[in-house]
């Protein structure tokens, strides 16, 4: 059987399997350094990993809705409807206090990276033989390798870093919790490896891009939340694990494949110029909404106006808020028939 490749083993291997991997090779080799660069440099880990990856990634999101004539047409009424429903919902949200907005907020943004390693394994695994079981076991598989975390940051003590704000998730220290957790989380991984090892030599295949993901989601999520407790560790592994595989998987998938027919309008997003003006249009527009932020909002990296617009939250933040949350319920219906 053939390997499973999105596009090809370079590419593939390059842009949605190797940044898991490079970035915990990063942490352990450079791990003093970049704390070094945490305290001194977090102007430049921000633009980098926040507006750059991935607040980019969620306007990569574009190049299959909203750019595209024939996908447009296909999901009309959702395209439209959905950021109005997302900033209502904001509204209503915000209502309650940023505390409950951003939390709701969090929690749902963890459910869509989640989602997003359940989707790559999937694609991954879309040439194999599958039964009931199977796909309950690979469904356990990586949902342990993402959960498992999570329930960590929830039951054990505070972390240094937050996914949006310090209050984000709920948190009920419990060390037996974290105990009866960790052995759990200890016998999945070893039953992965014993029958992933017994499967490959029954089979003579090893599933290549598929078991890449799976231990790349195990080691940036493990590595990132529970093992260390750092904010510029967390971010390196979240962000660029989860952005730059996204930001890849749209260009292979929705420009590179497709013909300047399909593409109509997006051709020039095709071939090497093509792939220099996809990047530069998300790394514009992600910087332009991260300044607004910046001004109207967080007043942290950017303090430029002596304007107070705190009084205007209510509305401003659910509106800033309306591609991201668009980004993360809109991914649930554009990927479906992947």
């Amino acid at each position: 059987m053939a390997q499973p490749w999105i596009d090809k083993p370079k590419t593939d291997g390059f842009f949605i399997l190797a940044p898991s991997f490079v970035v915990i090779a990063i942490v352990f080799l450079f791990h003093d350094a970049l704390k070094v660069i945490e305290t001194k440099h977090s102007f430049y880990t921000w633009l980098f990993l926040i507006v750059f990856i991935d607040v980019a990634h969620v306007y990569a999101t574009l190049f299959k809705t909203y750019f595209v004539r024939e996908e447009f047409k296909k999901r009309r009424k959702l395209l439209i409807a959905l950021p109005v429903v997302c900033f209502v919902i904001g509204i209503i949200l915000f209502s309650f206090g940023s505390v409950v907005f951003w939390s709701v907020l969090a929690y749902i943004a963890v459910f869509h990276f989640i989602r997003q390693q359940y989707g790559f394994m999937r694609l991954y695994s879309r040439k194999e033989v599958k039964t009931n079981w199977s796909v309950a076991i690979d469904n356990l598989i990586i949902y342990t390798a993402t959960v498992y975390p999570m329930l960590y940051w929830s039951f054990s003590s505070p972390r240094t870093f937050n996914w949006f704000t310090e209050k984000d998730f709920i948190r009920f220290e419990n060390q037996l919790v974290l105990e009866i957790l960790g052995w759990i989380y200890g016998l999945i991984v070893v039953f992965y490896i014993v029958r992933t090892v017994y499967i490959s030599s029954k089979e003579r295949y090893f599933n290549i891009p598929k078991n890449a993901i799976i231990i790349g989601t195990f080691l940036s999520w493990y590595f990132g939340i529970v093992y260390f407790n750092n904010d510029l560790v967390f971010t390196l592994l979240n962000v660029v694990s989860h952005g730059i595989p996204y930001i890849a998987l749209i260009y292979l998938n929705e420009i590179d494949k497709k013909s300047d027919v399909d593409l109509g309008v997006l051709n020039y997003a095709k071939g090497g110029g093509g792939i220099l003006f996809f990047i530069i249009f998300l790394l514009a527009i992600a910087f332009f909404e991260e300044y607004v932020w910046e001004v109207f909002v967080w007043n942290e990296q950017f303090s430029w106006s002596e304007s107070d617009f705190s009084n205007y939250h209510f509305f401003l933040v659910p509106l800033l808020t309306i591609p991201q949350f668009t980004h993360y319920l809109l991914d649930g219906f554009i990927w479906k028939s992947k």
